[in-house]
């Protein structure tokens, strides 16, 4: 009964999507038609309440082991821990779909309450683009992944989550990264419906602004969460390897930075309104591409949903539809939108059309080293591999600039400004960061590489000037309570991406690991801590048996701490996983994983032993990009400008 509610409430929701779509183009034809619009804001609501039912469904056939279903029995088991139970509804490809359909339900509701200060043909025309998005994948999910299909005989018992999704990460790691994906589909139908409309102007970029900030943050928190779970949960002490599928949510969310960017110049000045309207589509088009990578088969990844090829087949025909289409739109009206006024050559808004060359050619950067292979290998050239070396190679020359652009963001004004007096100003937060940079570089690691020394002033140079935008702002008059919230989210995120920068480029230069054995009692020295190895002991988990390591880590004779890392043989999939253990403090990170037990009867294992110097601000810096984006969209100078077009935002 209750699998059979959650597929009537699904197709339910594909029927109220259509009839979105059928009653936005008759509320765009005929604006003046009240009750046309209000049935339009009643099926918004319908549609969340229908997606909403059928995840409620899904959840309870999980709690309640109701293995006649075909992915709970897939997906679950027994013993599993509820909590898991709970995020096994998304963790394979079929309740993933419906995540993504309550999401972007959930910012459908949240379009259609929160623009009622809007025209109502723009909402119209806006809510019909997110309906018709949600008809094509609530069919998607029916004709192809529905998570309600039934199988006899029903098994005892089921399959078990995938043990890489048996991670707290995991709980919060999907909703957010979806929460960014389905949030870009706001900025694309905003930009659909002023292609429609013939209006993209000033006041169609202050509408977008506060929905394409959120979706950029909650994006941000995911691609961070997804990080720290592969730091924690693979073993191998990384936190990005450039895997297609991590590769499929960054490229999105270099276009979404660009677009935020972009956004703020037409905003202000009228300016790039066919540049910030591409980029809405490409933003919304790369993450539907994210989509097809992850559900197509073509990729092998752990993070990997499906490999069905009929799926990979739909999500691509549905891609090429709404993009082909959003472009073919473009592309008519691209020609009739002019610029209402005229860049000069050094102006804010000349750094951020700069910005966005850099994004843009870094989104290329990563398109072209994730997709070329793939089309080598369909066109039966044989398989090449593009690893870290070809991204890295190409990310810090290009990535650095953008670095030093965030240091001026604060100085150069609108209009025009004077690069003497930009100079001027900055020389002070530019001798700071060198002599920072240089202490670190020399003094604190003893360094001689001049990327690490680059990376450094650079990380420093961005923390430095973002600080001192602020202290600007209250000396010269204005109290900390009156700062508009924009400001505070610009800043945040820009002290974010130095604190990030830093971060990296001091682990990736400075990090040491070693392999080694050791049996019960040897110790093994690693950048001047002394790890002694105990030896190991069973552990019995809920759904899991376990060889925990027990490695107790000093300095200078001072303890400072007991590290137990794991060895998990998951009992249903008989998959080993490792389980490192991590001491963590501002400046440092220990990391220790076990590897395997030799053969020589003397209980020693192998151990991965890992000093991460700073691996703290890789963490830190996105969760103050999250929390300034955040705070931007928030401010309430767009919701104003919506009604009476005060002007002055950031």
């Amino acid at each position: 009964m209750i699998a059979t509610a959650g597929d009537m409430a699904l197709a339910a929701a594909l029927m109220v999507s259509v009839l979105m779509v059928v009653l936005a183009g008759r509320s765009a034809l005929r604006p003046d038609e009240t009750l046309v619009f209000s049935a339009l804001r009643g099926a918004v609501i319908s549609q969340s309440l229908l997606a909403l039912l059928a995840y409620i469904c899904l959840t309870r056939l999980f709690l309640v082991d109701d293995f006649s279903v075909i992915y709970v029995a897939g997906n679950s088991h027994r013993e599993l821990p509820v909590i898991y139970k709970m995020t096994a509804v998304w963790g394979g490809h079929e309740g993933s779909m419906l995540l993504w359909l309550l999401m972007l339900s959930g910012w459908t509701v949240a379009v259609s309450l929160l623009s009622r200060n809007l025209p109502p043909r723009t909402t119209a025309l806006v809510l019909g683009t997110l309906g018709f998005v949600a008809s094509g994948f609530f069919a998607f999910t029916l004709w192809t992944s529905n998570p309600f299909d039934l199988h006899f005989p029903v098994p005892a018992n089921g399959s078990d989550l995938n043990p890489l999704l048996q991670d707290p990460g995991m709980i919060i790691h999907p909703p957010l990264l979806y929460m960014g994906y389905v949030g870009f589909a706001v900025a694309f139908a905003f930009a659909v419906a002023a292609l429609i409309e013939g209006r993209l102007d000033s006041q169609w970029a202050r509408w977008t602004r506060p929905w394409t900030t959120s979706a950029w943050a909650f994006l941000t928190a995911g691609i961070a969460l997804g990080s720290w779970w592969a730091y924690h949960e693979l073993g191998w002490g990384g936190w990005w390897f450039w895997d297609p599928v991590e590769n499929a949510s960054f490229m999105p969310w270099l276009v979404g930075t660009a677009l935020v960017h972009s956004l703020a110049v037409t905003d202000k000045r009228g300016v790039l309104k066919s540049w910030t309207a591409l980029l809405a589509i490409v933003a919304f088009a790369l993450s539907l591409l994210g989509t097809f990578l992850v559900r197509s088969g073509i990729l092998i990844s752990v993070h990997a949903f499906a490999s069905d090829p009929e799926r990979g087949v739909f999500v691509l025909a549905f891609l090429s539809l709404v993009a082909g289409g959003a472009l073919a739109l473009f592309a008519w009206r691209a020609r009739m939108l002019g610029a209402e006024a005229r860049m000069a050559t050094f102006s804010r808004e000349s750094a951020l059309l700069l910005n966005n060359v850099f994004l843009t050619v870094l989104a290329a950067v990563v398109f072209i080293g994730t997709l070329y292979p793939l089309v080598v290998d369909s066109f039966g050239m044989g398989k090449i591999s593009v690893g870290p070396p070809y991204f890295e190679a190409l990310f810090a020359p290009l990535g650095l600039p953008l670095v030093l652009l965030v240091g001026f963001a604060g100085v150069v004004g609108w209009k025009r400004a004077h690069p003497a007096e930009a100079l001027r100003s900055m020389a002070l937060p530019a001798a700071i960061a060198l002599v920072a940079g240089i202490a670190l570089w020399l003094g604190l690691y003893s360094a001689r590489s001049a990327m690490a020394l680059i990376g450094i002033v650079l990380g420093s140079w961005a923390i430095v000037a973002s600080l001192r935008d602020l202290l600007l702002r209250v000396r010269g008059g204005r109290t900390v309570g009156s700062i508009p919230s924009s400001l505070w989210g610009m800043t945040l995120a820009h002290l974010g991406l130095g604190i990030f920068v830093l971060g990296v480029t001091v682990v990736s230069t400075f990090d040491v690991e070693r392999d080694v054995r050791l049996a019960p009692g040897e110790a093994a020295e690693v950048a001047g801590y002394r790890f002694v190895f105990e030896g190991t002991r069973p552990v019995r988990g809920p759904n899991y048996d376990a060889d925990q390591g027990h490695v107790i880590v000093s300095r200078n004779g001072r303890h400072l701490a007991d590290l137990r890392p794991e060895k998990r043989l998951y009992r249903v999939q008989r998959d080993v996983m490792t389980q490192a253990a991590v001491q963590h403090n501002p400046l440092r990170d220990l990391y220790v994983s076990l590897g395997e037990p030799t053969t020589a009867g003397d209980g020693a294992w192998s151990l991965r032993i890992q000093y991460k110097p700073m691996m703290r601000l890789v963490w830190i810096g996105p969760a103050l990009m999250v929390l300034g984006g955040l705070l931007a969209a928030s401010d309430r100078r767009y919701r104003q400008r919506a009604r009476d077009g005060v002007e002055g935002t950031a």
